[in-house]
């Protein structure tokens, strides 16, 4: 295992500005005649706030102080934001409300991450979904207050052409743009929620007909095979989907792929975890770059499993997502630590042809502020 190392310095780097990857992930496979987008998403965007350094969580009647803070676009915000971070052309249809929440997650989404909101629509009068997550003993407790947009879909009749898309499958509803965009070629990566009917059948799940591959956590992959244990129900999960992925939590991830019978297993990275939200969306943005990338299962899974260590050591969902300049730095460190294991290191050797040799400007990355509105002018 890759031995741990406290995090680098944190940054309150609110401004405004295009986050511009330094490396192109699919540049050996692009074409003239590839779709506009790499990866295309829908969804529901928060605004979260997000509390860390609580000692327990909050107890009834009691007041609890946190030692840090942080607030940025959440919800479906955090896997568009993950992607285009990591240089894929992310397009993104979602409702944003008409309030300040609101324009914030738009310019911090489009001006600050270069990230295509054709698809999106404004609703005036409409205010903006709020998730407030609280951090502590490395694991989260959320609030959550919104209300439905209007009726009108925030996806477009016609998804826009995109090499991939990442669904959030639900037991026992349709999405059908999930449907029309694999039948117009688009690779469908998707993930799950909790099933709060208790049914856990897959049958409920009929758009993973459409899917190449499937990422739950173990206990979802578990609870849906009927497993004993995940590496089992990966397993069974093929029988399904084309490409299934585990994720083990601390022991790190498991996948097996159908087609090519090939079977692969990381282990985690050891990080000092500030906050783990959005950490699983990370992730699927990291499967899904070497996914497109055509790199073999296993760095598929390294490079997956290291950016989302990378994000829990910062604030909040999307703005701690890590760049190629973070990945670049991480693995400069990794191998300055004299006792480190040289297999593990050779596990994450691929990215030496990848990462850039210097930190471009604009480093470091925009992340969560305590606030919203500084340096606005009146």
């Amino acid at each position: 295992m890759i031995a741990s190392y406290g995090k680098g310095p944190s940054y309150d780097n609110g401004k405004a500005g295009p986050c511009q990857a330094q490396v192109d992930p699919l540049d050996a496979v692009r074409t003239p005649g590839d779709p506009p987008w790499d990866v295309y998403l829908t969804g529901t965007v928060f605004l979260d706030i997000v509390f860390t350094g609580l000692g327990t969580a909050p107890v009834r009647g009691t007041e609890s102080w946190a030692r840090g803070m942080g607030s940025s676009p959440g919800g479906v915000a955090n896997m568009a934001t993950a992607l285009a971070r990591l240089g894929l052309r992310t397009s993104l249809a979602a409702a944003f409300g008409d309030d300040h929440y609101g324009e914030y997650c738009w310019d911090a989404l489009e001006q600050g991450e270069g990230i295509d909101l054709s698809p999106s629509r404004r609703v005036p009068g409409w205010h903006s979904p709020v998730t407030v997550s609280m951090a502590y003993e490395g694991e989260r407790t959320m609030v959550s207050h919104g209300h439905e947009p209007p009726p009108e879909e925030p996806a477009p009749d016609c998804p826009p052409r995109a090499r991939a898309a990442v669904a959030s499958l639900e037991p026992g509803r349709r999405a059908p743009w999930i449907a029309q965009a694999a039948s117009n070629g688009t690779r469908i990566f998707a993930d799950v929620g909790w099933d709060e009917t208790g049914a856990w059948d897959l049958a409920g799940l009929a758009d993973l007909a459409h899917c190449e591959a499937f990422l739950p956590n173990a206990e979802e992959a578990m609870r849906y095979t009927g497993a004993g244990c995940p590496r089992e129900a990966a397993h069974a999960l093929t029988e399904h989907v084309p490409l299934a992925v585990v994720t083990l939590g601390a022991e790190g991830a498991y996948a097996v792929d159908r087609r090519t019978g090939e079977a692969a297993e990381v282990p985690a990275i050891e990080v000092e975890a500030l906050d783990p939200t959005g950490a699983g969306d990370v992730f699927v943005a990291g499967f899904v770059t070497g996914t497109l990338a055509g790199w073999p299962l296993a760095d598929r899974l390294a490079f997956a499993g290291l950016t989302a260590a990378l994000s829990v050591q910062e604030f909040g969902g999307s703005l701690s997502a890590p760049g190629w300049a973070e990945i670049g730095a991480w693995w400069r460190k990794v191998q300055s630590v004299a006792s480190q294991d040289p297999a593990a290191l050779r596990r994450y050797a691929f990215l030496a042809g990848l990462i850039p040799e210097e930190t471009a400007p604009g480093w470091p990355l925009r992340r969560a502020v305590p606030t919203i509105g500084f340096g606005r002018s009146t």
